[in-house]
């Protein structure tokens, strides 16, 4: 019988920017840390693999040359599943036996190869691949780095932590993505983001309210030092700015309740004990996909 109280994890890190050999590397120094402090999940930042591409909120799409550049850089730093990091991934959560949700540029194998989607990655404490998650929507200037996912990635797993699931930044937003997620049973929302803001710690504490869920909030924690003086685009910049984003990772309880975090400003695993049985409490007086949903009037599918 699976237990329903056990520690989860998030890592408000920083990548190794477009280094997604040593990105890899420090994702597994955190999962075998984390593990060792006893969780059963740990979940990682928005495209921790390898790095947010900030840049395309700072150079113009009339810049080329700079913008291909790097593109190049970006994908060659990408994931294909399977691939020789996701074999040491998978190795590290199974020696360590802990579930993982990391964010990564995924390459588009099945295809051109040339195509980068933002995605999470389910790996379970077997070691095993449970699938990837594609972003539905890319948020704003996003849309000049990454394709859209469809429904075909659109899932839940069955994990030794629990019914998990994942919406990727913006798309917590999405009410009919988070109706999809209470529909399939999701226990763990794993929501990694690029946002740091007070309004996104809001939507997430109303989302695990709404779902009856545990929510995982989970940003990088990204220094100035921590992009190479190489990349051109850094100058755009402000003069004397240490920090790009300050993170605000968090673990929010059924109730709305934060239960780790937020930290800020600074690099950090932070953890929280949860109890399952508080999804079923939470659900007695409001289910999204139970007493309260009304098929009857609402029609509801997700198109795979």
């Amino acid at each position: 019988m699976k237990s329903k109280k056990f520690k989860v994890a998030a890592a408000q890190t920083a990548p190794v920017f477009l280094n997604i050999k040593e990105t890899v590397e420090k994702a597994c120094e955190l999962i075998s840390e984390a593990a060792k402090n006893g969780a059963k999940l740990i979940v990682f930042p928005e495209v921790f693999i390898s790095g947010y591409p900030d840049w395309v909120w700072l150079v113009p799409n009339s810049k080329g040359a700079i913008l291909n550049e790097l593109y190049v850089k970006l994908v060659e730093n990408s994931i294909s599943v399977p691939d020789e990091h996701t074999k040491k991934l998978c190795d590290t959560a199974k020696k360590s036996k802990i579930n993982v949700v990391i964010g990564m540029h995924e390459r588009n194998t099945e295809a051109s190869d040339s195509s980068i989607y933002n995605s999470l990655l389910f790996i379970n404490d077997k070691g095993e691949i449970l699938g990837t998650h594609r972003k539905l929507i890319p948020t704003g200037g996003e849309r000049l780095i990454w394709a859209q996912g469809d429904g075909s990635t659109f899932n839940v797993f069955d994990t030794s932590a629990g019914k998990l699931g994942g919406l990727i930044c913006w798309e917590n937003f999405m009410p009919l993505a988070r109706q999809a997620m209470y529909n399939m049973g999701t226990q763990i929302l794993a929501s990694p983001t690029w946002d740091k803001s007070d309004n996104w710690l809001l939507s997430l504490r109303h989302i695990a309210r709404e779902g009856g869920v545990f929510v995982i909030g989970c940003c990088q924690a990204l220094r100035m030092d921590d992009i190479p003086d190489s990349f051109e685009f850094k100058k755009l910049y402000p003069e004397g700015r240490e920090w790009i984003n300050t993170g605000n990772s968090c673990i929010i309880n059924p109730k709305g309740e934060f239960i780790a975090g937020p930290v800020e400003a600074k690099e950090e695993i932070i953890y929280a004990d949860i109890d399952l049985s508080e999804i079923t409490a939470a659900k007695r007086m409001f289910d999204a996909a139970g007493h309260y949903n009304r098929p009857d009037v609402f029609k509801f599918e997700v198109v795979r």
